[in-house]
């Protein structure tokens, strides 16, 4: 057996003792006696009478271990053209006072706190700060719309909103506060107290009830480290659900640290010291996991960057930061190496940086198309490590793990699954596939720490998501197989095989062979309705920057490729050149919208979508196509 073999097979035989040892790790202030217990559904629950905090082991614990003087938070932000370095010292007494501040606010134990916040580090104090109290924070992505952040207060209840005074982007500044206000004027549930973190690109006019940042913590108290369960509440991050009504998945605090400080050496090979850039955001899971938590609590460099991949100023900047930083891991969506590979097809603007530091480079948030995998893998000297995981998980299901024992890589596969996860491919019937033989994803009870253990103020809601269909099992709402050698391959969402006359394929697959077109900067297939077939897919594609071919001629050709590649079969006959997709802020393709307006369908417009306008660029083109049932269509309400 390979030292990977060994450790997964550890872990899934004998999970008990395998998370025994990880936890050991942590700095608790009582270790746990139970490890693993199970609620009365039968869903796991990890190190159930332990007791620690998150903020003292990510924060005080490194302090006191002697790193006090090291950086703990690197701020670039070039849309303000600023920087910044904390120590874990100076964030520590930060948090400390902060946290006081809220105490003053009457924040305690088990209080929610909604953070609405730009990437700046207060906020990721504001999250420490909750954590140090042992209150429960919800992040709201800056820039939320006042109903969808009044949706979120209303269902957390929160007694304390933090918010920024604005949000800075390339060519704007969006002021928050007019949008907290709207926001809490529309909820039910009104919050005792609203904090303000004022900025000087717009500073907010502050009312009844709303606290300046720097007047609250003049003269506040330090305040200690609030032991909590391991059990208890961490923070809730809402993630769209198929109701349109947002689900609050809800974090632990034991099972997530344990799993985050695992995952670091594990899957990320990072010592403490070393430098992690991610370039996320706050209000996603990504943000929360691997830019604010799992750095600090392996005593590493966390870079907080309050920029883009592209425009701020170029699409070198990632590059830059690596230069800079001396970044050893770095970690992001594909589309964001879309987005830089459309403007530098050639990277040509590499050349002026050293990146040389960079040791493993990491992709998630959606599946890594070969064609961006290849593009990555033929320009840079290390691994370029396609890693699948979920905003219910909370860190990585499926990858390459150098920490452990690197495998090759395999375009178009997160490689291994990860030590425990038991992943299983399951049919209609709830019988396992073979080899090569696509079914549905699904992970065998128990979850390891650090998964979700709840929906807030939902519990039945979590049981018939996640639980219920394949009793036992985890059901990740993605479909994909197992090659020969045990790789896994994510094909994408359940919803995304399409039934052409009876024969089930995946639009992934398809959107595979578009990609690959070298005119072709991004892609999406989907299925539309027929009544003939059923179903007939359709390419939606964006091209190069300096494309200048043909757009029938590029048509001609990318149908030509699917024939070649999946066959007439396929029914593969047309693609449309669009200027936008719409996407999530996090980068995934909203294909579930994409169907609805072929087809004609109503829809809601999801509270995660980057930009709405992007939905009427799609519809213009399938209107001038006469696409589906959109063809009938003279417009779109967005």
């Amino acid at each position: 057996m390979s030292l990977y073999q060994q450790t997964y097979q550890q872990s899934v035989e004998n999970p008990e003792t395998f998370w025994a040892e990880q936890a050991r790790r942590l700095p608790w202030f009582k270790f746990p006696s139970t490890i693993l217990s199970y609620d009365d559904q039968q869903h796991a629950r990890w190190f159930d009478d332990g007791e620690l905090n998150i903020c003292y082991a990510a924060i005080d614990y490194h302090v006191e271990q002697g790193r006090g003087d090291q950086p703990a938070i690197l701020w670039d932000s070039p849309v303000t053209q600023t920087k910044q370095a904390i120590t874990y010292q100076a964030l520590r007494d930060r948090v400390a006072q902060f946290a006081g501040g809220l105490a003053r606010l009457g924040v305690t134990k088990g209080d929610r706190v909604v953070i609405y916040m730009p990437m700046v580090p207060e906020a990721l104090i504001a999250m420490y700060a909750c954590a140090r109290l042992g209150a429960v924070h919800s992040v709201v992505f800056g820039g939320f719309a006042p109903h969808e952040l009044a949706v979120r207060i209303e269902d957390a209840e929160p007694k304390v909103v933090i918010a920024a005074s604005c949000g800075i982007e390339v060519d704007k500044v969006l002021p928050y506060k007019p949008i907290v206000d709207q926001a809490i004027s529309l909820s039910s549930f009104k919050p005792d107290a609203c904090v303000v973190f004022q900025r000087e690109a717009h500073r907010a006019e502050l009312h009844e009830g709303d606290h300046d940042w720097q007047t609250l913590v003049a003269d506040a108290p330090f305040a200690d480290c609030v032991p909590v369960k391991a059990t208890d509440p961490l923070y809730v991050l809402y993630t769209s659900g198929t109701t349109g009504k947002p689900k609050g998945v809800m974090r632990d605090t034991g099972g997530y640290a344990v799993a985050l400080a695992y995952s670091m050496e594990a899957i990320y090979a990072l010592n403490p010291g070393d430098v992690m850039f991610t370039a996320s955001d706050v209000g996603w899971v990504v943000g929360h996991s691997y830019i604010v938590y799992a750095p600090l609590l392996r005593g590493c460099t966390t870079i907080v960057y309050e920029g883009k991949p592209v425009k701020t100023p170029d699409a070198g900047g990632f590059w830059r930061l690596i230069d800079e930083y001396k970044v050893k891991s770095f970690f992001t969506a594909p589309t964001a190496f879309r987005a830089i590979k459309k403007e530098d097809p050639d990277a040509k603007l590499l050349a002026n940086y050293d990146i040389s530091s960079l040791e493993h480079l990491y992709v998630a948030g959606e599946r890594l198309d070969p064609p961006t995998f290849h593009w990555l893998d033929d320009l840079l000297d290390v691994p370029v490590i396609d890693h699948w995981w979920q905003t219910e998980t909370g860190w990585p299901i499926a990858a390459n793990l150098p920490g452990i024992e690197s495998a090759p890589t395999k375009a178009g596969s997160a490689t291994f699954p990860v030590p425990g996860f038991n992943v299983q491919i399951l049919d209609r019937d709830g019988e396992q596939t073979d080899p090569m033989q696509q079914g549905s994803v699904v992970i065998k009870q128990p979850l390891p720490p650090g998964c979700l253990t709840g929906i807030w103020r939902d519990p039945q809601r979590f049981h018939s998501a996640y639980m219920a269909a394949y009793p036992g099992y985890y059901l990740t709402g993605d479909g994909g197989y197992f090659d020969e050698e045990g790789y896994l391959f994510i094909m994408g969402r359940t919803d995304d095989v399409i039934n052409v006359a009876g024969h089930r394929l995946s639009t992934g697959e398809m959107e595979e062979i578009v990609g690959a077109h070298p005119a072709v900067a991004e892609c999406a297939v989907i299925g539309i309705h027929d009544e003939l077939k059923g179903q007939l897919p359709i390419g939606l594609v964006i091209t190069k920057d300096g494309f200048d071919g043909d757009e029938a001629t590029l048509e001609a050709e990318l149908i030509s490729r699917v024939r070649e590649h999946i066959g007439p079969i396929a029914c593969f006959k047309q693609v449309l050149v669009v200027n936008r997709l719409p996407k999530t802020r996090s980068g995934k393709i909203l294909r579930k919208l994409l169907r609805n307006i072929a087809d004609g369908k109503s829809f809601g417009i999801p509270s995660t979508i980057d930009d709405p306008t992007s939905l009427e660029d799609v519809h213009a083109a399938m209107c001038e196509r006469s696409v589906g049932a959109s063809g009938q269509a003279k417009s779109l309400d967005v």
